[in-house]
Order: C-alpha cells, then sequence, then structure tokens
C-alpha cells in the first residue's frame, strides 16, 4: 500500500452505518491512516446529507439499508446536488439489484463488508481520485450480468433511441449522476434529464437502476 505524500490535505471521509457497532469501530480504523479523516460517523441518509452539507467532505463510505433514508436514495441525492462527493458503497449485500441501484445512483465503488481495511482505504483514496473500485465478488456478479447479455452491442433496444439517447445510456450504464452526463456531453444538465426521460419512455425502463442493468445486458456500458 503506497504512503500518502508529505503535505498533502487528508481525503475528509463521512461512515454511514446504522449499527453503531460498526460503524464506530469502522471510523476509528479509519481513521488510522495517515492521509484520511473522518469528519462524521452517521446513522442514517440524513445524517449524511447533514455532515456533507456541513462539509467539506470527499468521500462516504456508505451502508445500503439504513433507517430514515436509506444508502441508494442519499447516494442519489449526493449525486445530484454534491457531485463532488464520491460514494464508496460498503455492505453485506451483493445481489445483483442491490449493485445496480447503487451504480444507478451514482455510487463510484461497491464493496462487501468482508473487505479488509487496506482494501477500504485503497477504495476511498480511488474513489477520491475519479476511479471506479468494485470488489472481487461484486465484480464477479457484474460479470455473470455481462456474460449473459446479446453479444451485438445495442442489441434489445428500440430501434428509434437516437445516438444521443444511446450516450446518455451508456453513460448511466457507467453511474454517471446527471451532472456529470452533462459536463461530459457539454450539454445543460436540463437537457440530459431530456434525453433521459425520452430514452425512458422510448425503452420502457422505470428507473435508473434499470438503465443500468438494460446498459450493461445492451453491452453499452
Amino acid at each position: 500500500m503506497s504512503e500518502p505524500t508529505e503535505n498533502v490535505r487528508p481525503l475528509r471521509v463521512v461512515v454511514a452505518d446504522d449499527q453503531a457497532a460498526v460503524r464506530e469501530p469502522l471510523a476509528a480504523v479509519l481513521g488510522l491512516a495517515e492521509d484520511i479523516d473522518v469528519v462524521a460517523a452517521a446513522a442514517d441518509g440524513n445524517g449524511v446529507l447533514e455532515a456533507v452539507a456541513a462539509g467539506p467532505v470527499d468521500v462516504v463510505l456508505m451502508d445500503l439499508r439504513m433507517p430514515v433514508l436509506d444508502g441508494i436514495e442519499t447516494t442519489r441525492r449526493l449525486s445530484e446536488e454534491h457531485p463532488g462527493v464520491a460514494v464508496v458503497v460498503l455492505t453485506t449485500f451483493a445481489d445483483d439489484d442491490s449493485i445496480l441501484a447503487a451504480l444507478g445512483a451514482g455510487a463510484r465503488g461497491y464493496l462487501t463488508k468482508n473487505a479488509g481495511r487496506q482494501d477500504i482505504v485503497r477504495a476511498i483514496r480511488a474513489a477520491a481520485a475519479g476511479q471506479s473500485v468494485l470488489d472481487r465478488e461484486v465484480q464477479d456478479r457484474l460479470l455473470a450480468t455481462v456474460r449473459a447479455r446479446p453479444t451485438t452491442s445495442g442489441q434489445g433496444l428500440p430501434a428509434d433511441l437516437t445516438p444521443r439517447e444511446r450516450e446518455v445510456l451508456t453513460l448511466i450504464g457507467q453511474g454517471l449522476p446527471n451532472r456529470a452526463i452533462a459536463e461530459k456531453l457539454f450539454v445543460s444538465e436540463a437537457t440530459v434529464k431530456t434525453h433521459i426521460n425520452n430514452l425512458f419512455a422510448k425503452a420502457g425502463i422505470r428507473d435508473r437502476a434499470e438503465a443500468v442493468r438494460r446498459a450493461l445486458t445492451a453491452g453499452l456500458a
């Protein structure tokens, strides 16, 4: 594991888990890394949003199943309202629905709670640097999904999707929130929302999690 560079500002991290027996020791252990400063520990999504609003925060280590406001909806709100904050999911759940919902909401990383301290620290550093991080179990699940997809890119999607709508679907499949998609395509966020509404209507897509699944199975992501 590489050592943090001298005089580099520590990464400001929020740890979110509804179980104090998990949250508090995890925050303490992560705080031992020289380049990580755990600025808050939250028991639910509202606590995360409050901590980020008080800011500044670089990364949120997010549990999925929390009361009041769960990890998926919290991730979605962070992606839209605070796109500069990276979310790394840390959960016991590695089923397709949870993984795709989290990535569709904008999570940059997904780890199970089998991950060790060094794995979590590396994931936090990578997410803060704009990289995506998936642990082995999650990679295996996604690989199984990809292997089941059609061999022709775009197969299974409506023929009347425009090139731009396919491009937007590809970026959704990569976990990008609307603001990041707008920046990548050099258009307004309102234009991105219009493209999303159109492609969802044409393809019969209900939500972002399903959009991630469709992008994967169509070979676009």
